[in-house]
């Protein structure tokens, strides 16, 4: 990735607003700047659009919604505000948490009413760190579903959105000023498209090894959940151009990918009452921290693998995820009548396995964690071998809370922004900071604000 004058000869094509990347952030942009009557174009380097959002269950957090209200959840920007400030420490920006979760209501109502995206809110268990139920999802609760309604409501629209194109060059004035791109077509050839203003949304550094290993190396070596096509280009520019960078080794870890199936197994099985044993049949950490820390937890164990037990009653909830019908599909969700046949069919010491589901039911737990003792594990047992995963970055360009990517030196480009996994995410510097959501939140609401942004 470079960065370059602009072109003596000019640019083939010149538009009002271009956006690089076609996720969820790139998409929105794309609906909110064309409402506002802008010249838009958006640019997608896979022949279809996906993303790391076709990869999640899709869930967006937002507090004040009609979606709540309907369900008679009663919640506030400030009481959602507090919660993602509470587990990342403090370590985010405080105006930039506002902003999402100020607009996160807004961007959740317009794409229901606009665009026909019927988003209900996850009713039935709570996700770690929210202190209301505030998940919206469509009724699959699936990341592909959404992200090709957002790609139907850009046909709809008549938005340009050109596949197979990668930039590789920005084009960028002495002072900063953004120009245009330079980018490769399928067939080998290049083309340079000019413009008003650049929004990048072409998410984060995932797929980029080297830079996990460099920035992340707790998690360097671990499988990546995320798409491969995120490989810091929107970093690599804003380096060049001499943009901020913030908590560049923040990262959204998952510790239940069923394994060596790949498929996401929703967190609900461990909220609900599931727990996590190593291969010795023992519980190793508190599982009610979160699915983000629960990567480099399990990734710990002997083998880097463990096993989530769970039970049927718990997995009748889960299967309203698509991920998780799939899964059963796959044979990846072990069913046993009895804790000899879990531990036979699991190759778990038996004895030891009864012990660690004996002592949930107790109340008394060493790793802090509080269990519902009216909702006990009973037979039939449900388990799932896992992994821990990478899914996506979480730092990046530090940007204002419009979206606009704040100079090393101070202030911000003129008219450079970016959004999603290209910029910072409101996480913190780690892996814990993770609140359920937050690459989601950034993504919708940030693109929101910037495509309505001049």
């Amino acid at each position: 990735m470079s960065v370059r004058p602009p072109p003596e000869s000019g640019f083939e094509i010149s538009v009002g607003t271009l956006i690089v990347g076609a996720g969820a952030g790139g998409l929105v942009s794309a609906l909110s700047a064309y409402e506002m009557g802008q010249d838009v174009l958006v640019l997608e380097a896979d022949p279809i659009p996906s993303g790391s959002t076709a990869l999640s269950a899709g869930l967006i957090p937002a507090a004040g919604t009609k979606a709540q209200r309907a369900a008679g959840i009663e919640d506030s920007a400030a009481l959602f505000a507090a919660d993602i400030m509470r587990k990342a420490k403090g370590e985010n920006e405080p105006e930039l948490v506002a902003a999402l979760t100020d607009g996160a209501a807004e961007a959740i109502d317009w794409l229901s009413d606009r665009h026909a995206l019927r988003f209900t809110v996850v009713h039935d268990f709570d996700y770690p760190g929210h202190s209301r139920r505030r998940m919206h999802g469509l009724p699959s609760r699936a990341g592909r579903d959404l992200i090709d309604g957002l790609r139907a409501a850009v046909e709809t629209e008549s938005i340009p959105l050109i596949t197979e194109r990668r930039a590789e060059t920005l084009f960028a004035d002495d002072d900063g000023t953004i120009c245009g791109i330079g980018a490769v077509r399928p067939d080998g050839g290049h083309e340079t498209i000019g413009c008003k203003r650049l929004i990048l949304a072409c998410n984060g550094f995932g797929g980029n090894r080297e830079m996990v290993r460099r920035f992340m190396p707790s998690i360097g070596d671990a499988i990546y959940f995320g798409h491969d096509g995120n490989r810091g280009d929107a970093l690599q520019w804003g380096e060049a151009l001499g943009a901020a960078t913030r908590h560049l080794g923040a990262f959204q870890g998952h510790g239940n990918v069923a394994h060596p199936h790949g498929i996401l197994i929703s967190w609900a099985v461990i909220m609900e009452g599931g727990i996590q044993v190593n291969l010795d049949g023992r519980r190793f950490w508190n599982e009610s921290q979160g699915y983000s820390e629960a990567a480099a937890a399990v990734l710990a164990q002997p083998e880097g693998v463990a096993w989530t037990i769970y039970d049927t009653w718990i997995a009748a909830i889960a299967r309203q995820f698509v991920d998780f019908q799939d899964a059963e599909a796959q044979g990846a969700v072990i069913v046993a009548e009895t804790i000899a046949d879990l531990a036979a069919k699991t190759r778990l010491p038996e004895a030891a396995l009864g012990e660690t589901l004996a002592d949930i039911q107790t109340g008394a737990d060493s790793l802090g964690r509080l269990f519902d003792l009216d909702k006990p594990l009973v037979p039939p047992y449900a388990a799932t071998r896992v992994t821990g995963t990478l899914f996506h970055t979480q730092g990046g360009l530090d940007v204002a809370p419009d979206g606009r990517v704040k100079r090393a030196r101070g202030g911000v480009f003129p008219n450079l922004f970016a959004v999603g996994g290209a910029a910072c995410g409101v996480s913190g510097s780690g892996d814990a900071g993770y609140l359920s959501g937050n690459g989601l939140l950034s993504a919708v609401v940030l693109g929101r604000k910037v495509g309505l942004a001049e």
